[in-house]
C-alpha cells in the first residue's frame, strides 16, 4: 500500500476538476479507495427517504470524495508536495518547496 501523504485535518487545495482552484480542510481520509472528503468541496446532492430516524425525508447536500491525486497540500498558503523524512528516530512529514517539517 502507498504511503499517504495528506492526513485529516490538513488544509488542501484542489487542483484538478470542477471544482479546481479551491481549498478546504480534510474531514477524512479513506486508505483503501485513496479518496479523501474535503469540506465544502465536490457536494453531491442525495434524496432520501422518510424514515423512523429522519422523519421528514428530502433533499441533503454532502461532499463525495475525491480522488486524493487531485489534492495539494497548502503550506503557508502555496501548494507544496510533502515528503518524508527522519528527525532523530522519528518519521516526520515536511514541505518539499520550503523543508520545513510539517509535524
Amino acid at each position: 500500500m502507498a504511503m499517504m501523504k495528506i492526513k485529516k485535518g490538513d488544509l488542501v487545495k484542489v487542483i484538478a476538476g470542477k471544482d479546481k482552484d479551491k481549498e478546504g480542510k480534510v474531514l477524512s481520509v479513506n486508505r483503501k479507495n485513496h479518496t479523501v472528503l474535503v469540506e465544502g468541496i465536490n457536494m453531491a446532492t442525495k434524496h432520501t427517504k422518510p424514515s423512523m430516524t429522519n422523519q421528514q425525508g428530502g433533499i441533503v447536500h454532502q461532499e463525495a470524495p475525491l480522488d486524493i491525486s487531485n489534492v495539494m497540500y497548502l503550506h503557508k498558503g502555496k501548494a507544496t508536495r510533502i515528503g518524508f523524512k527522519m528527525d532523530g528516530d522519528k518519521k516526520v512529514r515536511f514541505a518539499k518547496s520550503t523543508g520545513e517539517i510539517i509535524d
